[in-house]
């Protein structure tokens, strides 16, 4: 069900993307009137969160069912002792699957109210309390334990500090204050702890802050199934080219049984330091980071190798894994993006620079993209627009088969895409 407008984008923007998804192929295929829907219908769905939090146990350190246990009970104590079922995947036997209860729609507005950042207020719909540095404003009369409705400032016009906002703002729930207006807004030192703990949002989700560090993983699907897709086995050497913060890399390590060695690359230094406290925190020790940029990883010339350090000879390892850089358009939910179109294209170039299967859980890729109807099914596209919003409480979870929520999650995610190449002859080697 919609309780929001769709994700605002700059008219230049939108219209570029609505040229890609109608493009002749689909067209086509399907019509002009049902590529339009098609399109408005996935607009629509980025405003929302997905139908499910998505977590992946680090199985080097813990086995998935004793990990599921833990966090039964943590749950519990979250939600109440409200029982919310835990799902094991299927094909992805290392991910656990917990339903998103929402929208709820018979929470009482208050008086007191909170403006939040959009970025800020997209956490909240996945499960998060609303730290300090996301408050934009808050009502004059607000003290510390007074019930607060938290709205988000989708377009960012709300001024820092301000006591009112009658701009553009969409509810996301009511929280406790943890500190007063004046606590908040009483300049240096900038506090940095959770400002409202939400106890009525319109999508509850598990709050996942500190929770149970070393066995879970936050992660959304597709970036689950991509390590899956890759396949890696012990004692190989992988080289994950954009690393950070580090999900891709800390999987691969697991999967590998932390036996062999990972080479972690990200051109930011606290990006790279990111990915070492995720390995630390994981207990996974094969992951090696460097603080280096991917298009220069591959060195032509040089006589003998860096002892293992970048940049590389050619046919250094074993596999790669490549999760380019991105606009990020597909992450959900996102109310409002207000890039450029220069800035959405800027990143076509340097993914082609870059770039010099089972399990198969997504769809097909899209019409258009120049590839021949069996190379569209070797890719795998998550497109949330395939199914309609969820209106999910308790009572339909009650009703509801595990094949059928399983069916939804692996539909109602994130926008991405995946491709696997294998290589077929070594560079060393001439043709015919």
């Amino acid at each position: 069900m919609s309780i929001f407008p769709k994700v605002a984008l700059r008219l230049e923007v939108e219209n570029y993307l609505k040229e890609g998804f109608t493009n002749k192929e689909v067209v086509l295929a399907f019509g002009r009137q049902e590529a339009e829907r098609k399109f408005e219908t996935l607009l629509n769905h980025l405003s929302h969160p997905p139908s499910f939090t998505t977590v992946r146990v680090n199985t080097h350190l813990a086995s998935v069912q004793h990990v599921k246990n833990l966090l039964f009970d943590e749950l519990h104590k979250q939600f109440n002792g409200l029982t919310v079922p835990i799902l094991q995947h299927p094909d992805l036997q290392d991910v656990l699957l917990i339903p998103v209860i929402g929208p709820r729609k018979n929470i009482a507005k208050q008086q007191c109210e909170a403006i939040v950042g959009a970025q800020c207020g997209n956490a909240v719909l996945r499960g998060a309390h609303v730290y300090v540095p996301g408050i934009v404003s808050a009502s004059k009369f607000m003290k510390a334990g007074d019930v607060v409705s938290v709205y988000s400032d989708i377009k960012g016009k709300c001024k820092k500090g301000a006591k009112e906002f009658d701009g553009t703002k969409v509810f996301l729930g009511n929280g406790i204050s943890e500190l007063s207006r004046r606590g908040i807004f009483n300049g240096l030192p900038e506090r940095k702890g959770i400002g409202i703990r939400m106890t009525e949002p319109v999508y509850l989700s598990p709050s996942f802050d500190n929770v149970l560090p070393s066995y879970l993983f936050l992660q959304n699907l597709p970036s689950a199934v991509v390590t899956h897709v890759l396949d890696p086995q012990p004692g190989e050497k992988i080289l994950d080219l954009c690393a950070a913060p580090g999900g891709k890399t800390t999987h691969i390590a697991a999967l590998m049984h932390d036996q062999g060695e990972v080479i972690a690359l990200d051109k930011l230094p606290n990006k790279v330091k990111k990915i070492k406290q995720n390995a630390l925190l994981l207990g996974l020790h094969s992951i090696r980071a460097f603080c280096f940029d991917g298009t220069k990883a591959l060195k032509l010339d040089m006589v003998k190798d860096t002892e293992g350090e970048p940049p590389f000879l050619p046919e250094s390892f074993d596999r790669i894994l490549l999760d380019a850089p991105c606009s990020g358009l597909g992450q959900r939910p996102n109310m409002a993006c207000s890039w450029t179109l220069k800035e959405v294209t800027s990143y076509q170039p340097l993914q082609r620079k870059l770039f010099t299967v089972e399990p198969h859980i997504g769809g097909q890729g899209m019409l258009g993209a120049g590839l021949s109807f069996e190379q569209l099914k070797q890719l795998q596209r998550f497109d949330p627009s395939v199914v309609p919003l969820q209106d999910m409480d308790i009572d339909s979870l009650k009703e509801a088969r595990v094949e059928d929520m399983i069916w939804l999650a692996n539909k109602d995610c994130i926008g991405f895409f995946i491709a696997k190449f294998v290589k077929c002859k070594s560079i060393q080697e001439k043709d015919p």
